[in-house]
């Protein structure tokens, strides 16, 4: 039995504390959007609504702090959270007004200005340079409810929803470019031009270096592979197993095969042939007679490439590609994707787009606040280490003080990330 006085249920509750911040780390994400001058990037590009760069920063802002509907906007208005923004609030019913007024082409606008937000995070130390760029493809359904959705359809999974194509980078998770499509839509519907379009934001966002983009089957086509020759990029995507690739693999000789890692009550092979000018590299795969199993015998897994190097390396990068899973998760479980809120679809639509920078802000302020090799930690450990930090503005000296919490683990994570934002010069 607890002493009397530290009994809880003898501690009173009141929500009177108007210099109270609930997520007071948040200065520090707040503090590079001003830095990357994302609200003039919104007011010079987005041609609806009165100043929508502060409309477009309050949702991103509400994102970033786990909101996952328009309602959550509502947490940047509690306690003295809005003082702590490089913006000002505006309420959840504007932002959702906003929304709804915006067409394909104000989509559009939005999403010029997450390239030009990329450009301008890359050139202040974030990006990759000359280095190798991977570019992971996926597609991801985000469920909705109800009948009133536009878009919103059955698809391959099953699952009502929409269907859209998002591109990350492999080694960051940051979301390169991201496109909405109805539910139904196949998986490679309008891959070619999301590939070109992808390739184009990344090359005038600063890449100078080789471009990889790798891709799953769904992805698979002649189109996109030529977008690829014609952008002078190399790729790796998946095949399905249709005549002409199990030819090719079956005219393999197994001589050809490559023993690797594989698991101790299994084996793995590599091997390497062509199609259609390109390199087929394929991996086969078995289980012991004893393991039960559903397939018996080897099971073949190939991805065409233009590629140079060696087909067992080739292989495991190729394997690789499934860490853009990750980027997405991070995107529906730690940026509001999870919601599609609106009925109609270019609302949702640009709450996509919107969605994207709250991950990439994320990603960017530990990308710039080192020097060295970065650690990149998912949004929902991010958020919960350095971002919900309860906080309390005192004002001393006509100077504003925001107050942190004792013996708080990451302190001084927080306080070097802060400084190193705050040493950024501002993008007008």
């Amino acid at each position: 039995m607890p002493h009397l006085s530290h009994n809880i249920d003898h501690v009173a509750i009141r929500f009177d504390h108007d210099q109270a911040v609930a997520n007071a780390g948040m200065i520090a994400t707040a503090t590079l959007a001003g830095r990357l001058g994302i609200e003039k990037l919104a007011d010079d590009k987005v041609t609806v609504g009165f100043r929508p760069g502060r409309k477009l920063l309050t949702l991103v802002d509400a994102l970033v702090a786990g909101g996952d509907c328009i309602d959550d906007v509502d947490v940047l208005r509690a306690g003295a959270a809005s003082r702590i923004l490089d913006h000002d609030v505006v309420a959840a019913s504007t932002v959702g007004t906003w929304l709804r007024q915006l067409t394909f082409g104000h989509v559009r606008q939005l999403d010029h200005v997450t390239e030009q937000a990329l450009g301008r995070a890359w050139a202040s130390g974030a990006g990759p340079d000359d280095t190798v760029l991977t570019i992971d493809i996926d597609s991801t359904i985000c469920e909705v409810h109800g009948y009133a959705k536009q878009g919103a359809t059955f698809g391959y999974t099953k699952v009502r929803g929409l269907h859209p194509l998002v591109a990350t980078r492999a080694d960051t998770g940051e979301i390169l470019h991201v496109r909405t499509r109805k539910g139904s839509a196949n998986t490679g519907r309008g891959a070619a031009r999301f590939v070109r379009e992808t390739i184009g934001r990344v090359r005038r966002a600063g890449a100078t270096g080789p471009i990889v983009l790798r891709a799953d089957a769904g992805f698979w086509s002649r189109k996109v592979i030529a977008a690829c020759v014609d952008h002078g990029v190399a790729f790796s995507i998946t095949v399905t197993r249709q005549k002409v690739i199990t030819d090719a693999i079956d005219a393999i000789d197994e001589g050809d095969w490559v023993d690797i890692d594989y698991t101790d009550s299994g084996r793995a092979q590599v091997a390497e042939t062509t199609w259609a000018g390109h390199r087929l590299i394929v991996r086969r795969t078995e289980l012991d007679a004893d393991v039960p199993q559903l397939f018996a015998g080897w099971r073949h897994h190939a991805f065409t490439t233009n590629r140079d190097g060696d087909p067992v390396a080739l292989d495991a990068d190729h394997r690789a590609h499934a860490v853009v899973e990750l980027a997405i998760r991070d995107l529906k479980h730690g940026a509001g994707l999870t919601h599609m809120p609106s009925g109609i679809f270019t609302a949702n639509a640009a709450w996509t787009v919107a969605a994207t920078l709250a991950p990439n802000l994320i990603r960017w302020a530990q990308l710039l606040a080192t020097d060295g090799p970065v650690t990149i930690r998912t949004a929902a450990t991010f958020r919960r280490r350095l971002l919900a930090l309860p906080g309390r503005l005192v004002r001393s000296a006509r100077r504003w003080t925001l107050k942190l919490p004792t013996r708080w683990p990451w302190a001084d994570t927080f306080t070097v990330m802060l400084l190193r934002l705050r040493a950024l010069p501002t993008i007008a």
